[in-house]
């Protein structure tokens, strides 16, 4: 069983969570003493609120995000999932943890040059698209974190919006090259396995016809945040 299976029932779930908790919340309430039951009754009727809220559907949409290693995709992605589509937010899939996981290794352990072969990297690509679909046939929306080098990596990612019936949004993030590097080497315990060197050999490639939408990411992560909502907006 994939962790996918579940997701078209998790606001059944959160909205069960959230009715158990509002129940358990009143029922306190008789019990307690006068000045403490307005705040608990605030509580209950906010609990019941979110059970509501977590079975009311919203739009679905893909938000691709493309970059150098270091570019800050995985700041970004984080940081916009949980305003996007349903609660608790979009679902983020991460090229970097999808490659550890198609090779059973945990996110954060270290993979040899040999992992990362053009046949290995189709691969991961195939495991997030599918993955995007299940995730918007759930309900949910979704951002893809990876590289996307590629013309034809990009365009993929369009297809699933395309195939789903969803809008599809690509956001290229751009920085300067000692800013990636610095970021590269500040990283600990992360599931990237990039280094200076493999943005260096990056850098070389022709990522061709880049029509995504293109945010400066030279500066900190609030700004490219603010950036990145203008540009969904």
């Amino acid at each position: 069983t994939e962790e996918d299976d579940g997701l078209a029932a998790m606001p059944l779930f959160l909205s069960l969570r959230a009715a158990i908790r509002a129940h358990v919340t009143a029922t306190a309430m008789e019990r307690a003493a006068c000045p403490a039951r307005a705040g608990m009754a605030e509580n209950a009727r906010r609990y019941l609120g979110l059970a509501e809220e977590f079975l009311r559907p919203q739009p679905r949409r893909l938000v691709a995000i493309g970059g150098l290693s270091g570019s800050g995709k995985s700041t970004l992605a984080a940081n916009l999932a949980p305003g996007l589509g349903l609660r608790p937010g979009a679902r983020v899939l991460r090229s970097d943890v999808t490659r550890k996981l198609l090779l059973g290794v945990d996110p954060e352990e270290r993979l040899p040059a040999s992992a990362y072969t053009p046949g290995t990297s189709r691969q991961v690509y195939d495991v997030l698209r599918r993955k995007a679909a299940i995730g918007l046939a759930a309900g949910y929306t979704v951002i893809i974190d990876a590289v996307a080098l590629a013309e034809e990596e990009r365009s993929s990612f369009a297809e699933v919006a395309r195939v789903a019936g969803v809008a599809f949004s690509g956001l290229w993030l751009e920085a300067g090259t000692e800013t990636m590097a610095s970021r590269i080497r500040r990283r600990v315990r992360d599931a990237s396995d990039a280094s200076p060197e493999v943005l260096t050999e990056q850098l070389r490639h022709d990522p061709g016809n880049i029509d995504w939408i293109r945010i400066d990411a030279g500066g900190g992560p609030q700004d490219c945040l603010a950036a990145a909502r203008r540009a969904l907006a």
